[in-house]
């Protein structure tokens, strides 16, 4: 493992105008307002999108006055890395991020055989309150602009772009992003304006142009948010936090379940695929003596009897000191055989970065623990 501390920058009021909140017409406006021609909205619009710049300078086809003037008034890098830390394996990079307020968030980079999947943040903590998640702990802050979703994933993208950037991981540079899962910080469908104009920009052909198909988006069950997700017209992925199958545990693991139990939610998913056609993927994480028992696996079998799905078990990455801790793998791969004999397609999540706190939330929480002592 290593890893690499930078010194968090003051907390100060931002009164730069982070362009990276704006779609192209609002650039264009803003450029058109310092007297500038059409054709240098897209000149800046490419340097931020397809070449990953995160300063003004590197703008080289622009005016140097002009540039001078941007970098006075304005930003491409509204995230300020504080830690970045990589795995043993050299699989897994995860970075620390500050807003501009202070706030800090959590991004994580993962590698596969042919993937290079980006796990990023939707809000500066989370009100969900689920009990396992270190996230929770810290309650919500703030939702994240869209700007700021989107410059987790040109921060990665310039990473990879860029042989010469540290830190030394397993990628084969220059690559590119291949996947993006909305699974880090924060419920995506509680800040879902927000979310969902990033993930324009992130799949517009014009900006970042990831194909929808390769993005997914993971929620706790905000029923009625996943119906007006059917509507959207984008084929982003939706997962679901199910985590137990019936009321009683799954309010006691995600409070929200209150709001929206579990009949309800899957009733919402059942509408959503009836209207998208497209499979939806069930997040369960196992935790040992808690939602594990092989009783649980059949109830959760003939829950989703009927619904086009798969189920995707995750080992818990724990929390220290924590009562939830992870199943198994013996206990696992036994669950996971239960939903399949059953007739629901399972796969185990394949775990990554325990010992860099890789699980959402654990970075910042470990951060904010240091700090104070």
């Amino acid at each position: 493992m290593t890893t690499r501390s930078f010194i968090a920058l003051p907390t100060q009021t931002e009164t730069r105008r982070s362009l990276l909140d704006m779609d192209f017409d609002q650039l264009a406006q803003f450029l058109a307002d310092l007297g500038e021609p059409h054709f240098r909205a897209r000149q800046v619009w490419e340097w931020m999108y397809k070449r990953y710049v995160s300063d003004f300078d590197a703008m080289s086809n622009l005016p140097k006055a002009l540039r001078t003037k941007l970098a006075d008034i304005a930003t491409v890098a509204p995230l300020t890395l504080v830690t970045e830390v990589v795995s043993r394996d050299r699989d897994t990079f995860k970075a620390l991020f500050q807003l501009p307020d202070g706030q800090t968030i959590e991004a994580v980079l993962m590698l596969y055989d042919e993937r290079r999947t980006l796990c990023i943040s939707s809000q500066a903590g989370c009100a969900m309150g689920c009990t396992f998640c270190a996230t929770a702990q810290g309650g919500l802050a703030r939702n994240l602009t869209p700007g700021e979703i989107v410059a987790q994933v040109l921060y990665f993208a310039r990473y990879l772009a860029d042989p010469a950037l540290p830190p030394d991981t397993a990628a084969e540079r220059p690559t590119t992003v291949t996947n993006i899962v909305l699974m880090g910080m924060g419920e995506p469908l509680h800040n879902y304006a927000n979310v969902w104009k990033a993930l324009r920009r992130l799949t517009d052909v014009d900006a970042f142009g990831l194909g929808a198909r390769h993005i997914t988006l993971s929620t706790v069950g905000l029923a009625p948010m996943i119906d007006r997700m059917a509507d959207e017209g984008l084929q982003i992925g939706l997962a679901v936090s199910l985590h137990a199958p019936n009321d009683d545990l799954r309010t006691q693991l995600v409070p929200v379940n209150k709001g929206y139990p579990v009949d309800e939610v899957l009733a919402a998913v059942r509408r959503y695929v009836a209207k998208t056609n497209r499979r939806v993927t069930f997040e369960y994480a196992l935790m040992a003596g808690i939602n594990d028992a092989p009783e649980l696996a059949h109830a959760l079998a003939e829950k989703l009897h009927g619904i086009l799905c798969h189920v995707n078990l995750i080992p818990l990455n724990p929390i220290p000191n924590s009562p939830f801790q992870p199943t198994s793998d013996e206990e696992t791969e036994h669950f996971a055989q239960i939903l399949r004999k059953a007739g629901i397609p399972t796969t185990v999540r394949l775990r990554r970065g325990i010992e860099i706190n890789a699980g959402c939330g654990q970075l910042r929480r470990a951060a904010s623990i240091a700090a104070s002592q």
